[in-house]
């Protein structure tokens, strides 16, 4: 039974993961058929990241007080329902809030993956399995998202990257609630357990987090002096400040403060908000490169990627223990944000009007060597100084900053590559297009090279680090 349980647990990861990278391929075709403007597009992908970033915690929360498996069943079904509504929706509103609610079935089947392993497997080899096979499960998702989300845009149509999420969830149901054990008792909608939910914050925190987000989005197009832009971003910041009030006077918050005292923690929550808004920006840039540019189709762009993600599990799996041992966690995560800024940078000099892809490759083979391995020493080095009763809440702070830093920085980044083009002129020339989206990328480089040197406030480990095993570096699914 605990295979069967195993299987449907990393099938869950494989979904998530593949959802998220499933999309970006079909971002032209979307934008063109149901009307986004080149500024708006970020959406598409931004609105998941908000959602699922923003409720990470309270679906943290969730888990522990509601039970893993009402948890994971309802995050499954959620998601499904979003993604059918995402693939039948013809304007760009109901697509933008599909998503949102496609990150928040994510953000509930998250947490409730990770629990139920811990729950069903007991610590040691067996538990290591199967984390191992979980992070397996993400980094197989990143890369057959891709090329599975350029076969069916060219020749089925975006709207089935969103509709084919629907038998799987499907299925993902039936079989939870066949195989996983029930909630022990004590678990429930109502009681102590309800009653003490932060639902107040995460809430404010959604709502703020949004409103920054589309404040950032909305901007280059309305006018940074417009209610869109700087009203949001100031009812956004206002937002995030009064969450930090709920969470000073909650009796159960979400984010215990004494967990901002941990400098290591507020160290690599920092750099996992600038670095995956890069990283982020930087594959939303490669597929407008190659598809809108270098006239690729849907598929060509899928299979275009796929050296990128390709490296992504070399560097994760092959060179990552060798550089840990060598250079400690210290230097190693240095090492690694470094030249993943280089690889933008790379990536970036790369793109021109008559350019091909032979010179985007070298960049993004070693993007992708150098983000697959920052991405599981992000949350190892997250947990270092933690005490292990606070390990999953440190950890879903971590992933929050990374889910809503891709958000902010791909609104940032976006509107650099798109702010000396005419929206309302029609077809963009190749040479203005790819001039934004070459200084995006530079600034984009810049910001990572610069992020690398807050690996420096991380305290120095006497002797190099242990050579982790597999499980503990597969810590999730790979951006």
């Amino acid at each position: 039974m605990n295979r069967l349980r195993l299987a449907l647990l990393v099938f869950a990861a494989f979904i998530i993961s593949i959802d998220f990278n499933i999309v970006y391929v079909a971002l032209p075709d979307i934008g063109h058929e149901l009307g986004f403007t080149a500024q708006s597009l970020q959406w598409v992908v931004s609105a998941y990241a908000v959602g699922f970033g923003g409720l990470l915690l309270l679906g943290g929360r969730a888990v522990d007080r509601l039970g893993a498996r009402r948890m994971f069943v309802l995050g499954l079904a959620v998601f499904g329902l979003a993604s059918l509504a995402g693939g039948l929706a013809s304007a760009p509103g109901v697509l933008v809030g599909a998503r949102v609610v496609q990150g928040t079935g994510g953000a509930l089947l998250f947490p409730a993956t990770l629990a139920l392993i811990n729950n069903t497997f007991a610590a040691g080899p067996a538990r290591n399995r199967a984390l191992s096979l979980w992070g397996v499960a993400g980094s197989t998702g990143a890369v057959v998202g891709p090329m599975a989300g350029g076969v069916i845009t060219n020749f089925l149509g975006w709207e089935w990257v969103f509709f084919v999420n629907a038998p799987l969830t499907l299925a993902a149901v039936v079989a939870a609630l066949r195989v996983l054990p029930a909630d022990p008792g004590g678990y429930g909608w109502g009681g102590a357990r309800w009653r003490a939910f932060d639902l107040p914050g995460a809430l404010v925190a959604t709502a703020g987090s949004t409103l920054a987000v589309f404040g950032l989005a909305s901007g280059p197009e309305a006018g940074w002096g417009s209610a869109r832009g700087a009203g949001a971003l100031a009812l956004g910041g206002l937002l995030l400040a009064t969450f930090v009030l709920i969470e000073r006077r909650s009796r159960d918050p979400l984010a215990p403060p004494s967990l901002l005292g941990v400098r290591s923690l507020v160290t690599i929550m920092a750099l996992i908000f600038v670095i995956m808004g890069t990283i982020n920006t930087m594959h939303y840039l490669f597929y407008i490169d190659v598809q809108e540019v270098l006239g690729y189709s849907a598929l060509g762009a899928g299979l275009a990627f796929l050296p990128m993600s390709l490296m992504s599990i070399v560097g994760a799996a092959k060179l990552l223990p060798g550089l840990l041992s060598r250079l400690g966690m210290r230097g190693a995560l240095f090492t690694g944000v470094l030249g993943a800024g280089l690889s933008m940078a790379a990536v970036s000099a790369g793109m021109s009007a008559d350019g091909s892809y032979w010179l985007l490759l070298p960049g993004i083979v070693f993007l992708g060597l150098f983000a697959g391995m920052v991405y599981p020493m992000l949350f190892l080095a997250g947990g270092a100084d933690v005490s292990p009763g606070e390990q999953g809440v440190a950890s879903a702070l971590v992933s929050t900053s990374q889910q809503i830093g891709g958000a902010v920085g791909l609104a940032v980044l976006v509107a650099v590559a798109n702010a000396g083009l005419d929206a309302g002129a029609g077809a963009v020339p190749a040479a203005d297009l790819v001039a934004g989206l070459r200084t995006a990328g530079w600034v984009a480089a810049a910001m990572t090279v610069a992020g690398a040197f807050l690996v420096l406030r991380l305290r120095r480990a006497e002797q190099p680090e242990r050579q982790p095993a597999a499980a503990e570096m597969s810590v999730g699914p790979l951006p």
